[in-house]
């Protein structure tokens, strides 16, 4: 289980990072880091980022 930061543009760059390298869609890295869909869209929404399932990452 990977360890995600709480600052929200620490978040943002790590979860990309993941999605792009290890995670083929955000609920594949939801599940690898114990992460909630939920809240981790909400945290990212709260700064200007949705998920784009087409690219696979927050923009």
């Amino acid at each position: 289980m990977t360890q995600l930061p709480k600052d929200p543009y620490m978040l943002l760059s790590a979860v990309n990072m993941l999605l792009r390298d290890r995670c083929p869609t955000l609920e594949a890295l939801c599940e690898e880091t114990g992460a909630d869909e939920a809240e981790l869209r909400a945290a990212l929404a709260e700064i200007g980022y949705t998920y784009d399932e087409n690219r696979n990452a927050f923009r």
